[in-house]
């Protein structure tokens, strides 16, 4: 089943740019397939390079002009992948980029956590940086008929590609298992060299059945017997790595708002239901509005970054126990959303909340209007 990725018409715009295209998403996201469709695009010169790759390492250590016009031998495209395992590869980059104006580079990376790290201020104004997630709805089409019929499997199994090449449920679930495995073992803990691999492995299950709560930190801290500033650690470094993301909370300093909350949500549904081993049908379940919930948000978040659309999002709380799952601020404009599963449902934006933001526009998101909302 081949599945275009939305960025990457915009990738192959860039190309002889003569400029940084970073590529960001956990192992497994599709960015070998990403570049493999870009290749087959591209009519230059081309040199493909993995970092993590010893002899590649050392080459690239030689910090000098004469050794990357060897190295790249006058090539319009260089794709250096998993481009994080390369010390200080920012001023590499800049190196390479500077002296060749003929070059564009795409360098690709599993996470945040290094590769932005490290390329930082040197590549300011020389890098185009891209998110990719698992496969989104708007990849798949708006078509209704279809997207009903495929919601039951996003729901429990989300949308890694490879999800949609594997024949039966069994063995997309026997996927995931090791992909949770492997990623959360293998790299995730060598990104940040942790010890208690067992404390960030509860902290995930503690988090996936907190789905759309508000989440205190203290709270985590006591469950799991370490210090809330490593609380603070372990979900930022989940964040860094695509597996968690955060909303806060939505406040202009009202007397009654929370201000301080916040609720965290997975990138992909198959990886919390792998994480808490429940792989259950929709009918079978009592978090099926939960995962409804993660499934919408994840799936809006993939949408306004892929259009570009620099869009906050929030959720809304008051003391007097009032809320909205999802507000969004964009260029000064508020839209707040209930999200229901089901059809059918009735929903009104809470009196406090309209009386405080009444140019606020007001949605439901349920199954008659969620395509529109995700695509």
């Amino acid at each position: 089943m081949f599945i275009k990725r939305y960025i990457e018409d915009r990738i192959l715009q860039l190309l002889g740019s003569n400029k940084v295209i970073l590529i960001l998403g956990t192992r497994r996201v599709g960015k070998t397939f990403l570049i493999n469709r870009i290749k087959e695009h591209f009519k230059g010169k081309m040199l493909m390079l993995n970092a993590e790759d010893y002899d590649v390492q050392d080459i690239l250590k030689k910090r000098s002009i004469s050794n990357y016009n060897a190295l790249t031998g006058g090539a319009e495209l260089l794709i250096i992948d998993e481009a994080q395992a390369i010390p200080e590869i920012g001023s590499v980059l800049k190196l390479m980029i500077d002296s060749q104006t003929q070059l564009t580079i795409i360098a690709t990376g599993s996470s945040s956590l290094d590769l932005v790290k490290n390329t930082g201020e040197p590549l300011t104004g020389r890098q185009f940086p891209f998110n990719l997630y698992p496969i989104s709805q708007m990849e798949l089409g708006r078509d209704l008929i279809n997207a009903r019929s495929n919601l039951d499997e996003r729901l429990i199994l989300g949308s890694y590609p490879e999800i949609f090449q594997l024949n039966t449920i069994k063995a997309k679930e026997t996927y995931l298992k090791e992909l949770s495995r492997s990623y959360f073992l293998k790299d995730i803990l060598s990104f940040a060299g942790i010890k208690h691999s067992n404390k960030l492995l509860d902290l995930l299950r503690l988090i996936a059945f907190q789905v759309g709560a508000e989440v205190s930190l203290n709270e985590l801290s006591l469950k799991l017997g370490i210090n809330k500033i490593t609380v603070e650690n372990y979900l930022d470094l989940l964040q860094k790595v695509f597996v968690l993301f955060k909303l806060p909370s939505y406040s202009t300093n009202q007397r009654k708002e929370i201000s301080k909350g916040s609720k965290w949500y997975f990138f992909d549904n198959g990886i919390r239901n792998a994480v808490i081993q429940d792989f259950r049908i929709p009918s079978l379940r009592n978090d099926l509005g939960m995962l409804w919930e993660n499934y919408i948000i994840s799936e809006r978040l993939k949408r306004n970054v892929y259009k570009d659309e620099d869009i906050q999002m929030f959720f809304w709380r008051n003391y007097d126990q009032q809320e909205i799952d999802l507000i969004e601020l964009n260029q000064g404009k508020i839209s707040a959303s209930e999200i229901k599963f089901g059809t059918g449902k009735k929903a009104k934006m809470p009196k406090s909340f309209l009386s405080t933001y009444p140019e606020a526009e007001f949605n439901l998101i349920d199954q008659d209007s969620y395509l529109d909302f995700i695509c």
